[in-house]
Parts: structure tokens; C-alpha cells; sequence
């Protein structure tokens, strides 16, 4: 079986601050061969580094500002992330995005922000992960001002519609990251996951969020990212090799990862 990669994954969150090491035993074990780990703000951000260090060739770290940390503090934050993304190699500028649900105060800010990062994944050849819940027209805004930039990367936790996916197309080489929710009980993402194809798919996990079926309720492992591939190998009636071999060799060429 094709090795499995989990695009987004916060190992380095404190949900695994008792057993990291057991969890990635079983990730491995369940045929995870690398996990990417987005960022968030630079209260985390030391825990980040320290936890991609612990496992070379296994974690990979990103730099970035995720929009729920946007807040009356956005310009030294914003100053961090560009001051630490030319301070050791990083393999996406992420999580960043907009996020109308927790809060719509600083939406402005968060524009400004996710403009900002956009154009510094741009200078530095970077993927960006993209962050959208509840605000798909404003990040749509941004990206309209920011065609010019060759822009590449991911929608991370996508939820929306094949309209919507056709939309993000056209400003430039985005791929959907598909995870647990594909796995809940009349997910309307499984229809657009069809429909968007498998070469524009990747997995990921969210994990401790978003624990796919039949573990909702519990912590989210990136192990979890088999019964991911497994759902989808079921949407598209092919076998889990397949969708392992294709969705690892987009996360591969998108992260650029070795």
C-alpha cells in the first residue's frame, strides 16, 4: 500500500502533550509516512518547532496567522510571521484564511492579514493552507486582488459546493483537503469530492479535531487519515491503494516535500 500523508495535523497542540510519541507510533503503523503541521499564532509557535524537531522527515512545520488569533494585537503577530518565515526552512504559509464564525469584529484586519500572507507565501515560492469558514465571498475579495500572484495551495477543511471549488480555480493551483467530515452521515462534501476529481484531492485530519466516524466525540490522531482514504475510496470506487498513491503524490508535489 501507497504511503498516506496527513496535510494538516496539530501534533503540537496539548491534546497530545501526554502520548505525541505513541501517536505517531500508530500513524505509522497505519501507513503515515509524513504530517504537515500549520500554524497558529506565536503563543504556539515555539511548541510547533519543538515538536517538528522531535521527528525530522516525519513532521513538517509551517509559519503563519491563523484568522481566529487576529485580533487588537494583528501587527505584531503579522511582524512575527514574517520575521520567523525567513528564519528556517518552512513548507506552507498556514493556517491563514478568514473565519466569519467565531467573530466577525476583526474581519477587516483578517483581510488585510490573509493579503499580507498570501503575498509573502508568493515572494517566498511557498503553498499557502487556506482557513474559510463562514467566509468564502470575503476571501474571494482578496484573492481577486491578489490573480497576479501565482498563487498554489490548499482549502483546507473544505465543505462547499463543486460552484465554489470551480470558483477558487480560477485564482490559481488550489487543491481541497478532505478529512474526517467526508465521513459523517449525509456529508454533502462527498457529491463535490466527486465531482472536483482525485487529482485535486488531498487528506488530512485536523486532528484533535474533526475525529472522522465511527470516533466522533473522541480525539482526532492522524492514524485517522486511513479511514479518510478508506471513504473515499468508497465515493470513487476505486481501491484504497489508489487513492493513497494519487492523494500522496499531490501532497508531495504541493508541499514539496522529500
Amino acid at each position: 500500500m501507497s504511503a498516506l500523508i496527513d496535510t494538516h495535523t496539530h501534533l503540537y497542540d496539548e491534546a497530545f502533550s501526554e502520548d505525541l510519541k505513541e501517536v505517531a507510533a500508530r500513524a505509522k503503523e497505519a501507513g503515515v509516512a509524513a504530517c504537515v503541521l500549520p500554524a497558529i499564532d506565536s503563543s504556539c509557535h515555539s511548541r510547533l518547532l519543538e515538536c517538528a524537531g522531535s521527528m525530522p522527515g516525519f513532521l513538517y512545520p509551517c509559519v503563519g496567522l491563523h484568522p481566529t488569533s487576529v485580533g487588537s494585537d494583528w501587527e505584531s503577530e503579522l511582524n512575527f510571521v514574517i520575521e520567523e518565515s525567513s528564519r528556517r526552512k518552512y513548507y506552507a504559509v498556514g493556517e491563514i484564511g478568514m473565519d466569519g464564525y467565531w467573530s466577525r469584529e476583526f474581519m477587516k484586519e483578517q483581510a488585510h492579514v490573509f493579503n499580507k500572507q498570501l503575498e509573502l507565501a508568493s515572494s517566498m515560492d511557498l503553498p499557502v493552507i487556506i482557513h474559510s469558514r463562514d467566509s468564502f465571498e470575503e476571501i474571494f475579495e482578496v484573492l481577486e486582488k491578489c490573480r497576479h500572484l501565482n498563487l498554489r495551495g490548499v482549502f483546507h477543511a473544505f465543505s462547499g459546493s463543486i460552484e465554489t471549488f470551480r470558483r477558487i480555480s480560477k485564482y490559481g493551483n488550489f487543491k481541497i483537503g478532505i478529512g474526517g467530515v467526508v465521513t459523517f452521515k449525509n456529508a454533502h462534501v462527498a457529491k463535490t469530492v466527486k465531482e472536483a476529481g482525485l487529482e485535486n484531492i488531498i487528506l488530512e485530519t485536523d486532528s484533535p479535531w474533526l475525529t472522522p466516524a465511527p470516533f466522533r466525540g473522541k480525539r482526532n490522531e492522524p492514524a485517522y487519515v486511513a479511514i479518510v482514504a478508506g471513504k473515499l475510496a468508497e465515493i470513487f470506487e476505486v481501491s484504497e491503494e489508489e487513492i493513497a498513491a494519487t492523494s500522496t503524490a499531490n501532497a508531495v508535489k504541493l508541499f514539496n516535500l522529500h
